[in-house]
Order: C-alpha cells, then sequence, then structure tokens
C-alpha cells in the first residue's frame, strides 16, 4: 500500500511564539554586541601619559636639531661674509698700493713733463714701548737729468697738547739743537730714513716733511692717522 502524500500535523501556538521571541532575542542581543564593538573602534581614546611624553620629546629633539641647523647655517654665512670683507679690503689696499706705484713711477718718468724736488709718500711706524716713531720719506725728482739733487729733510707735527693747538718743529722732535735735518743725495729718487719723539700728552693730528736744498724746497703735509698707515714698498731703491 503506498505511503499518503499528505500528512496532515496539529500546530502549536505557544511554541511557535518562544521561538520567534528567541529569533529577535538573539537579534538585540547581536546588535548590541556590534554596536559596542564599533564604539570602542571608532571612539578616539585619551592617550598615556608616557605616550604624551615620548610625543613631546620627539617636537623638543625636532626643534633642537632645527634650531642647530639655524645657528650653524649663521655661523657659517656669517664666516663667509667676514671672508668676503677682508677680501674686499685686500683688494682695495693692492688697488691702492698700484695707484701710488703708478703715480710715484710716473713721477719719475713724466714724459714731457718734469717735476722738480718732492716728497712723495711719508710713513711712520710705532717705537714699542716709547713715544718715539720711525718715519720714512720717499723724495723724486725728474727735472734735473745731470747731476744729483742734495739737500736736507726736517719733519714739523701737529696736534692737540694740554687743549691747545701746537705744532713741533725739528729741534723739539729730535730734542737735538744743532741737529739741521737729514741729509740726501740722489738723482730721481731716495727713501730717507730717521726717528723722532713725541712729547708726553701729545696728540699728533698732521705731519709736514720739508726737503730743502740745492735752491729748491718742497713742503708736503700728510694726516698722521694717514702716514701711520702707509707701507713704504721694500724694492725701492736710491
Amino acid at each position: 500500500m503506498a505511503p499518503p502524500r499528505f500528512v496532515i500535523r496539529q500546530v502549536n501556538p505557544t511554541r511557535s511564539r518562544w521561538v520567534w521571541l528567541f529569533a529577535a532575542l538573539i537579534w538585540l542581543g547581536s546588535l548590541t554586541v556590534a554596536v559596542v564593538v564599533t564604539g570602542l573602534v571608532l571612539v578616539p581614546r585619551e592617550p598615556s601619559e608616557a605616550a604624551r611624553a615620548a610625543v613631546d620629546d620627539l617636537d623638543t629633539n625636532a626643534l633642537k636639531m632645527r634650531i642647530a641647523v639655524l645657528e650653524r647655517s649663521e655661523q657659517v654665512a656669517k664666516a663667509a661674509l667676514g671672508d668676503l670683507q677682508r677680501t674686499l679690503r685686500d683688494r682695495e689696499e693692492e688697488i691702492a698700493g698700484v695707484r701710488a706705484d703708478l703715480a710715484f713711477y710716473g713721477r719719475l718718468v713724466g714724459g714731457a713733463k718734469r717735476e722738480g724736488l718732492a716728497v712723495h709718500a711719508l710713513s711712520l711706524k710705532p717705537v714699542p714701548d716709547s713715544r718715539a716713531w720711525n718715519f720714512s720719506a720717499t723724495l723724486t725728482q725728474n727735472f734735473k737729468r745731470g747731476p744729483e739733487t742734495h739737500g736736507r729733510l726736517t719733519l714739523e707735527v701737529s696736534g692737540i697738547a694740554d687743549g691747545k693747538l701746537v705744532t713741533y718743529d725739528w729741534k723739539a722732535l729730535t730734542q737735538q739743537s744743532g741737529n739741521p735735518g737729514i741729509e740726501y743725495a740722489f738723482k730721481y729718487f731716495q727713501q730717507v730714513n730717521g726717528t723722532i719723539m713725541l712729547p708726553e700728552g701729545f696728540e699728533p693730528n698732521r705731519v709736514r716733511a720739508i726737503a730743502d736744498g740745492d735752491g729748491n724746497r718742497s713742503e708736503q703735509e700728510f694726516s698722521w692717522d694717514d702716514a701711520a698707515k702707509a707701507e713704504e714698498t721694500d724694492d725701492v731703491r736710491q
């Protein structure tokens, strides 16, 4: 005998309600868990004291390194600027020296122009631990082509003493009343050297070089500071 195609069973309404209630509770529980997990993941947490300290240390070290780099860059820039300024000063001194040499040799050669006795340059150098100064004067002339030019060189210094403007002549500067000056004799140029002594409390301002001889006289005034900075060339010879 064949089994029946349809089976009729009695449905219990109470059991069906419990099943749906149980499923709803499971769904609500899973939803609650999902909400809690999402909150824990997405809500930012306050960093710990150790973390904040580590970040502060990193920031401080970075700032210190930046400051060190900037300070070093400033030092390099200052050093480069100082080298450039020294180079410019050296070049200016070289140019001034070349101009002085051109003027010196131009005075000697002169072309068609003939010039008589002249004090071309004067330099002063202090004697250590004293009021004495060594001087070197360069005399030139291209007027006489034959015999030598003879004469004597003296100096006069003007400045301030006891709040007054005073001028000391050669005798006062050399402290020798019988000293008429330093002799010279040359055809074209000569470097004349000597020493003077400044009185105590005297502040020099100007110096006058006087070359007198053979009927010619030349006077040239120089600033004391300029003469104290001047340097005579080593290759100047009589």
